[in-house]
């Protein structure tokens, strides 16, 4: 009788429990939550390929018109109105987050060297701050010792004495 108890037990566990213990399975959806539809074979290869030309596109660092045709004619539309219809469009220079963030793309061979930039223009800036601090401090110790060296007689601002 207990060997077949035991045997009960075991097919249980193998069963139910070592199953959920290496698949687990996830939580129920919430009763608000519309399932949607399960993609075509045809719709789920055109997201593959769109997905895989803007993957190739983000390891480029200007995104042309050709990767992205509709925002560029977007953008010339309103530079040009911007512009008073000149055409003429400014390159401006890639914020420092921006040029992270592309370099990040590109994996720690490029994130090194731009993370070195970042560090060796913050120390620049800090240390030149810091010169003009201590220049200033000087200043303001050498103007406070010929203070104390060369005491003026206090001047009283009255105004003008009469003479009698």
């Amino acid at each position: 009788m207990k060997v077949k108890v035991v045997w009960r037990k075991v097919r249980d566990y193998v069963r139910y429990d070592l199953k959920e213990i290496a698949f687990p399975s996830s939580l129920p959806d919430p009763p608000h939550f519309k399932k949607r539809r399960k993609l075509t074979l045809k719709e789920k290869y055109l997201v593959l390929k769109e997905a895989t030309r803007l993957y190739a596109a983000s390891w480029v660092r200007d995104i042309g018109p050709e990767l992205r045709p509709n925002e560029y004619k977007k953008k010339e539309k309103s530079e040009d109105e911007t512009n008073g219809g000149s055409g003429s469009t400014a390159e401006s220079e890639p914020s420092t987050l921006e040029d992270l963030a592309v370099a990040a793309r590109g994996g720690m061979e490029t994130l090194r060297p731009a993370l070195q930039r970042v560090y060796m223009t913050r120390a620049s800036a800090y240390r030149d701050a810091l010169k003009s601090f201590i220049v200033g401090y000087q200043e303001g110790i050498q103007e406070v010792m010929e203070k104390k060296d060369n005491p003026e007689p206090p001047q009283e601002n009255e105004g003008p004495k009469k003479s009698t």
